[in-house]
Formats: structure tokens, sequence, C-alpha cells
């Protein structure tokens, strides 16, 4: 292992200052949006966006990701179909009268049209176990550094001027074999990725407090 130097350019407390405010004024109107648009959206944005994810710290520099960005209609289909499938059981008959009343708030049922309307979904898979031909060789903090990542990509996207939504259909093991993942891989996260339809609504939330998700010791 070889190292270099850092490159850190320092700049003025109130440049900084600035900087975290509009950050966080950006990311404060960021929102989980299911009505999309079909409006096409240029290809080189969601690569730049998935290059940001990629440049994540990870657990022994692993990088254990992978994304599948889908764009084909009828691979698009095949996935809403399959979670359809998943989710219409997940609301019947395995989510715990807690967790759907817990989510009544948001109108969500199992019908997941975004899967096909949105122009790209992103998968982003976790490698649990790194292989390179024969050889396979342990990841660390796989479930850490792929959080990571994805947090990375959703400020890409919303920094681009794209909406987006994290989806977790459980379970998540049709995605492995529609995109023929390897056997190492587990789905992570499925994310609609494009602009939001004219009509898009989106509930009336808000964010805890500052003081109630920070202490300062």
């Amino acid at each position: 292992m070889s190292f270099q130097k850092l490159e850190f350019n320092e700049i003025p407390e109130i440049e900084m200052l600035n900087r975290s405010g509009n950050l966080l004024n950006a990311l404060k109107t960021r929102r989980s949006v299911r009505d999309f648009s079909q409006r096409p959206v240029s290809e080189e944005i969601i690569h730049n966006c998935i290059k940001t994810a990629a440049s994540a710290p990870s657990g022994a520099n692993k990088q254990p990701w992978h994304f599948v960005i889908v764009k084909d209609s009828s691979i698009k289909k095949e996935i809403r179909i399959a979670a359809e499938t998943e989710e219409k059981e997940f609301y019947s008959h395995r989510a715990t009268k807690e967790w759907l009343e817990d989510l009544n708030q948001f109108g969500t049922d199992w019908r997941k049209p975004f899967l096909e309307t949105a122009p790209y979904l992103i998968v982003i898979f976790k490698e649990v176990i790194d292989t390179h031909g024969d050889e396979t060789r342990k990841n660390y903090y796989v479930n850490e550094s792929v959080g990571i990542a994805a947090g990375f990509l959703l400020t890409a996207i919303h920094n681009a001027g794209l909406a987006s939504l994290t989806h977790t259909p459980s379970p998540m093991k049709f995605l492995q074999k529609i995109l023929k993942r390897p056997k190492n891989e587990r789905a992570f996260l499925l994310i609609p990725v494009g602009y939001p339809a004219d009509e898009a609504y989106v509930p009336a939330i808000d964010k805890k407090p500052f003081r109630e998700v920070c202490t300062v010791s």
C-alpha cells in the first residue's frame, strides 16, 4: 500500500457556514416521490450520480456495492409485477397491525406504478463476499458501507434536480433473479429516479427538532 499527500483546500469559515447552510436548505426540500413523469432524463446524469455514490467511504476500502440501472420498459414491468406480489403479501399477511397503522398516514398500498413510470430504476446491491475468480474474501461493515453510498446517491440525485424514492419491497430476492446478479450479492435498495409528475403530491410531514436528534456533551 502506497500513500499520497492529502489534497485539502481550506476555505474561510464564513464560506464554510454558507456552504453548510446552502446544503441544509437544499436537502430539506428533498421528498420521497411516488408520482413520476415519463419525461426522459439524460443517462449521463444518472451515471454521474452513481459515480458520486461509488466515491463513498467503505470498510477496508472494499467498496462492497454494485449499482444496476434499469431503463428497459419490459424489465421495469417485470420488476413491478414481482414487487407488487411481495407487497400484496406484506400488506395482507406479513405486516403487523402497528406497522400498517404507521403506514396508513402515507396512503400507500401494494400497488407500485412508479416502478414503470419512472424513467430509471437504480438497484443497489450489497456484496456480502468479495469474489475474484475462484478466490473469495470477506467484506467488512457491508451494511454500513452500502448505506453511506446510498446516502451519497440520494444527495446526488436531489442535487441534480431529480426526484427519487427509497423503495424496499420485502423480500427482494426477485431483483437478484430478474437482474441476473451473482450469488454473492443481495438487493439492498430500489430507487426510482426521474422528474416528479405535474400533479405529484407528498404527505405534509415534519422532522424532529435538532434538540431531539442531537446531543452536545
